[in-house]
């Protein structure tokens, strides 16, 4: 095929001929005796001009007194052209003095031949390519039971899961399971607790109550939200942390946890005070989320209330920063969404006392501010 062309079809023929004839003489049959039959359009030499038809392939076996063989015509034409240039080769019956007879064998498409090998390829690529990703899965695993087996521990008399730092460092982190634990070992935090269910176990608060600084590190679901609200009830923390929303803690990659607990380690190792959740009257914020809420759920929005709990704005998340920079007033903002850094700058700078959110995505100061999520408020 020339270089435009891309070849779709493969017209495939046999052809018996009663005399001895070349490759040559074949060729020239296909394109003589079908020349004007279908139109200037349909002309074999059009088609290769334009780039249609590609080279005609010719195999021929002779014997004393005959000549068979196939012929293969590469077309990138749809499948109706190929349908009558293979009708109208069909109708030669000569091949120069003898006669002749052209039988169509197959048109085949190549793209589904191509599609097919594609498949089976890749199927190839995954088998492999799972196959890696297992065996790196579990050699990590290794690392960490094996190579790094003195890390992981059991506290209390539940023999809850927790990494040998959670005895002698100055702060703690809870997380929901074991798993969770495994996986901030990989990113390198070994002063990490397992509360292991709902139900927070009561030599957990006494762990707490020796540290400096606790740190609680839910998965990022509604279940999350839960597990966090009871265990605030039972343990007094400073940061409230949340994976990424819709993920678990365990599924976070080394460099993710990293980028969420580097800031609160910065601040502990540089012998800062931690932080706390601005304290506040939380009936009075309950009342006003639950007052929001069914509006505001859902609509990825942020709602902007003074001290009256009259609205001073309603726009969507995207819009919320830019907006705070040019009004005044508020004391309550409410959002269908995240907590972020860059919002929590834009609400201080507006003078907010209060942000409510469905999560806190990173807490490492909360400038003042009283932080809370839907959860925390049990209007979710």
């Amino acid at each position: 095929m020339p270089q435009t062309g891309i070849v779709k079809y493969h017209v495939k023929l046999s052809y018996e001929v009663d005399g001895l004839v070349e490759r040559a003489d074949i060729i020239g049959a296909i394109f003589g005796q079908t020349e004007g039959l279908l139109g200037p359009e349909m002309n074999l030499n059009e088609l290769q001009r334009v780039s249609k038809v590609g080279r005609i392939e010719v195999v021929s076996k002779s014997t004393s007194n005959t000549t068979a063989g196939t012929a293969l015509i590469p077309m990138s034409t749809d499948i109706d052209t190929c349908a009558l240039i293979a009708a109208g080769i069909e109708s030669i019956d000569k091949v120069g003095p003898f006669d002749c007879k052209f039988t169509l064998d197959t048109i085949d498409d190549v793209r589904a031949a191509k599609k097919d090998d594609i498949v089976r390829r890749a199927k190839e690529i995954k088998q492999k390519w799972a196959t890696k990703t297992v065996s790196e899965g579990e050699n990590m695993l290794n690392d960490v039971h094996q190579g790094d087996s003195g890390k992981l521990s059991t506290y209390g008399p539940s023999k809850l899961t927790c990494s040998s730092g959670a005895f002698t460092s100055k702060w703690i982190i809870l997380v929901e399971g074991r798993a969770d634990v495994i996986n901030l070992l990989r990113a390198g935090y070994d002063n990490v607790l397992a509360i292991e269910g709902a139900k927070i176990d009561e030599s957990i608060k006494e762990l707490c109550a020796e540290k400096d600084t606790v740190v609680a590190f839910i998965d990022g679901d509604r279940a999350g939200g839960f597990i966090l609200k009871e265990l605030k009830s039972v343990v007094t923390l400073d940061y409230e942390l949340q994976a990424d929303e819709g993920v678990e803690v365990e599924e976070l990659t080394p460099q993710r946890l990293d980028e969420i607990l580097r800031p609160i380690a910065d601040e502990i190792k540089n012998g800062k005070p931690a932080p706390t959740l601005a304290s506040a009257d939380d009936k009075s914020i309950s009342e006003v989320a639950a007052k929001v809420f069914p509006t505001l759920n859902e609509t990825l929005e942020a709602v902007a209330l003074d001290s009256d709990q009259n609205e001073i704005f309603k726009v969507p998340i995207s819009e919320v920063v830019s907006k705070l920079s040019s009004q005044s007033g508020i004391k309550y903002l409410l959002l269908d969404g995240i907590i972020t850094k860059r919002l929590l700058e834009g609400a201080k700078n507006a003078g907010i006392e209060c942000v409510v959110g469905h999560r806190v995505a990173k807490l490492s100061n909360s400038d003042g501010m009283t932080l809370k999520t839907f959860a925390d408020l049990g209007v979710s």
